[in-house]
Parts: C-alpha cells; sequence; structure tokens
C-alpha cells in the first residue's frame, strides 16, 4: 500500500476529541479507528499487539540481530482537534501544484496570499480539504508514516535493527495523550512524536504550561437601588482582564515569548468565570507568570472584599529541554538522520505542548518530528505527499543509524 493511499483511508474516520467529556478516551469514536488500526497491524505482521480499554495501542517490529541495540519508539496519535469538525472529511488529491489558489469549495479558496506556506510545495501533490472540515494530518499523518516505515523495514530485511516499538493514543489533542501512556510496557531507552509540521521540523523544546480558572463572586441588587452595595462580577471580571499587559498575548508574542491566552468567559451579575493559560518556555518566567495572575485576584479582593476573585492555578506540562539536554544523542541521530535523507532540519521551540513533553517527565525522552502537515485544525489543512515519504524515510534512517550506535 502506499503511503497516501494509507493516509486518504484513515481520513475516514471521525476522531475528533473532546474537551468537555471525563471519559477515556474522550470519545467513543476513537475507539472504532483504534480497532481498525489494531487489525491492520496484525494483518502486517507486526508482533504485540495490544489495545487496552482506554484505546492505547502498543505494536512490535521484532529486532532482526542478536546485535545489542537500543530499543527506540515511534508515537502519532489518531485523535483530531475540537476546533473543527472532522467529520465526513472529502479529501483530494492536487497534482503537481502549480502554485497558484487552490479552490477547496464554493466558497473556500486556499489562496498563498493568505498562506505563504504553499509556495514551498510548488510542484508536489498536496492532499487538502473540501473546505469544511480539517484534515487530520494532525496526526494520522504521522501514524501512515510510522507503519509505511515499518513495513519498509520488515520487507528489507538486509537492514539490521533493533526492537522498534511503536505506539498510537488518543486525546493528544485535549492535552491528555500522554496521561495514561504505559512508559514500562512500551519499554524503551528513547522514543519519538512524529507529530511536528513542515518538512525537516524538529522540536525539543517547548512550553512550560499551566492553566487558570478566575472564579469571582459578585452581589446583585435591583439596578433602582444598588448604588454602593451592587458587585457585579461582569464588571469585575474585565477590570481583571484588563490587569494582563496586551503585550503579552498569544496575538502579540512569537519564538520564545510568553504568554497569558483568555480562552473562556461565562458570567452574570452574581458569577463570573475567566479561564486562561498560561505559557512560557522559561521555568522560572513561567513561575512568576503563575504568580502574577494569582496577585491580580489579591488586588480583586483588595479592593472588592475577600473571595470575590479565587484564582486557581494548575501545571499541566513541563518544557521537555531538561530532559532531552542530558541525552543529546537522541538528537543527534535524528540530525544526521535527516543530513542523510536530503532534509534540511528546523529546529524551533515548540509554540504548544506535545505527547513527547510528558512521555519526557515520565521517563521516556521524546523528541518530536515533523509529519508534514501544514494550517493544523481547520479547513485550509494541508500535506504533500513528497513530505511524507520523506518523513518516513527519516524513520527508517533513524533506526539504521541507532543500529550501529554501540559499534
Amino acid at each position: 500500500m502506499e503511503i497516501a493511499e494509507r493516509f486518504l483511508n484513515y481520513t475516514k474516520f471521525d476522531t475528533q476529541s473532546s474537551e468537555e467529556s471525563e471519559s477515556v478516551p474522550s470519545t467513543a469514536k476513537q475507539l472504532i479507528f483504534a480497532a481498525f488500526l489494531k487489525k491492520e497491524l496484525e494483518n502486517e505482521g507486526f508482533d504485540d499487539v495490544e489495545l487496552d480499554d482506554m484505546g492505547y495501542l502498543y505494536a512490535t517490529l521484532k529486532a532482526n540481530t542478536k546485535k545489542d541495540i537500543p530499543t527506540i519508539g515511534f508515537i502519532s496519535h489518531y485523535d483530531t482537534s475540537p476546533d473543527c469538525s472532522g467529520a465526513n472529511i472529502k479529501p483530494r488529491i492536487v497534482h503537481n501544484y502549480y502554485g497558484g489558489d487552490i479552490q477547496l469549495s464554493d466558497d473556500v479558496i486556499s489562496s498563498p496570499e493568505k498562506f505563504p506556506e504553499l509556495l514551498e510545495h510548488k510542484g508536489e501533490d498536496l492532499i487538502v480539504t473540501d473546505g469544511h472540515t480539517l484534515l487530520g494530518a494532525d496526526d494520522k499523518a504521522g501514524i501512515a508514516e510510522i507503519i509505511q516505515a515499518m513495513c519498509w523495514i520488515r520487507d528489507h530485511k538486509e537492514m539490521e535493527h533493533g526492537n522498534i516499538r511503536i505506539a498510537f493514543n488518543p486525546d493528544e489533542e485535549i492535552g491528555m495523550g500522554a496521561h495514561h501512556f504505559d512508559v514500562k510496557k512500551f519499554g524503551c531507552e528513547w522514543a519519538y512524536t512524529m507529530d511536528g509540521g513542515d518538512l525537516g521540523n524538529l522540536e525539543y523544546e517547548n512550553f512550560n504550561a499551566a492553566s487558570a480558572k478566575i472564579n469571582i463572586k459578585g452581589m446583585s441588587v435591583h439596578p433602582g437601588y444598588a448604588k454602593g452595595k451592587m458587585i457585579n462580577a461582569n464588571r469585575v471580571a474585565t477590570e481583571f482582564i484588563n490587569m494582563i499587559p496586551a503585550s503579552e498575548t498569544p496575538e502579540e508574542t512569537e519564538e520564545y515569548e510568553g504568554f497569558y491566552h483568555l480562552i473562556g468567559i461565562k458570567g452574570n451579575i452574581e458569577n463570573a468565570t475567566l479561564s486562561y493559560i498560561i505559557r512560557d518556555h522559561n521555568r522560572e518566567k513561567f513561575e512568576k507568570r503563575k504568580n502574577f495572575i494569582e496577585n491580580c485576584a489579591k488586588k480583586i479582593n483588595e479592593k472588592y472584599g475577600d473571595g470575590t476573585a479565587t484564582a486557581v492555578v494548575n501545571d499541566q506540562y513541563y518544557n521537555m529541554k531538561e530532559k532531552i539536554d542530558p541525552v543529546m544523542h537522541v538528537i543527534d541521530i535524528v540530525l544526521r538522520a535527516m543530513q542523510e535523507c536530503g532534509v534540511p532540519p528546523k529546529v524551533e521551540p515548540i509554540r504548544g505542548g506535545t505527547d513527547g513533553a510528558q512521555l519526557s517527565f515520565k521517563g521516556l525522552p521524546c523528541p518530536n518530528i515533523f509529519a508534514g502537515g501544514v494550517n493544523f485544525h481547520g479547513p485550509y489543512e494541508f500535506i504533500s505527499i513528497q513530505t511524507m515519504e520523506k518523513a518516513k524515510e527519516v524513520i527508517v534512517k533513524i533506526c539504521e543509524i541507532t543500529a550501529k550506535y554501540n559499534d
């Protein structure tokens, strides 16, 4: 099976996760795709194929040599983002993209004027949406690339390799993908998530991340007799929002700059709730940002009375760099693999998170490699078939180089 065919088969499954759910996985429809993948891995002849009740799928390509080779792994997630529909995806291939506008639907056009990334793939074959759903390259492309690479290695017995573990998990898009990942069962010295962006993307730095929920308690009084009595929780909420520096939001920051991101507002006169996410690459600055949010709540209480504002701040994940730095051979192998595959590396910090960050803190060093998708989480998402092929080649080369690791 060709890699494009494999990926297109995967897009037929709606695997959207849900932030509102408390189940694992967050949506039952993810298990339907997981069961499909399990059968596919079994049909391809892989060993130790196991799907647990929470939707975590593991398998092994057994070593073909008795040499002492580290066991490594490759991981991708199969859920798609809650931000855009993943149901009834209708992908199509734009062969030999000429560099102009792509008519996705009657009223949706993907243009290089708006998305200059398109021009980097001129002359290539692009898989696009019909303008009404996302594509799901994040991260079904990663799954297709991993399985395609394992099949290639399986069929080329002349290439020595150690045990190679693969795993596919649910709920990455809602930050829960690594929570129930069994690192001990996976049994790898290190691994790679195939969940990055365009060609050459390599990431081993990510944000430190926290969520913050600010609950504001007001006092409702008839507006005709409210003077000196009413505390309008909605107005106090806007006062809190105005305490956050406008220059430290996602819209105003880039590269290593952290931010506060207001993601939700609910309110009436008596109660209001603000939901934020807090991000920074630097751990010390990250701690200061969390303290700042709590101090803003204290200032509200000083003005309106104790208990008016309550800030609940919870850490979500941390920068994997502190876990990767002691094992930089994990990165050196990828850089060499890309070089030998003719892929110019683009080492960049992630302005977000990845399962690999949480896995690194669970004892599995796990940087993130490109899967090839562009413009994730919306109808303008696309992926180049040629980039998917390169990702597969890089996976194969990593396994080949690792086999010589102890030589």
